[in-house]
């Protein structure tokens, strides 16, 4: 049983543009024009962002044509939604463990 979290990707996550995108990209296929009217981020830091996401490896690019466009890798957040359920597993087992004081 799995009890540590990928915190790497928690940081990636945790900034609220980012879970933006990704709530979005949830939905449907984006691409940066697309993302940009949704968010209401200048293009730039839309980009960034988008760039930190793919290095993350929580999304992946479909070019088409003069634009690209964005899809969440569902495996990615099922992965990181697995160690949470697996930590709370190890926390409803360790109920009743208690560690005595010195």
């Amino acid at each position: 049983m799995m009890t540590s979290v990928d915190t790497d990707l928690i940081r990636v996550l945790a900034d609220p543009l980012r879970l933006r995108i990704v709530t979005l990209l949830a939905k449907e296929t984006l691409c940066t024009t697309h993302l940009v009217e949704e968010t209401g981020a200048r293009q730039t830091n839309l980009s960034n962002h988008l760039r930190v996401l793919r290095e993350a490896g929580v999304v992946e690019t479909e070019p088409c044509g003069r634009y690209t466009y964005y899809r969440l890798r569902p495996d990615v957040i099922a992965s990181l939604a697995g160690q949470f359920a697996d930590l709370a597993d190890s926390a409803r087992d360790a109920v009743e463990n208690k560690r005595a004081c010195p």
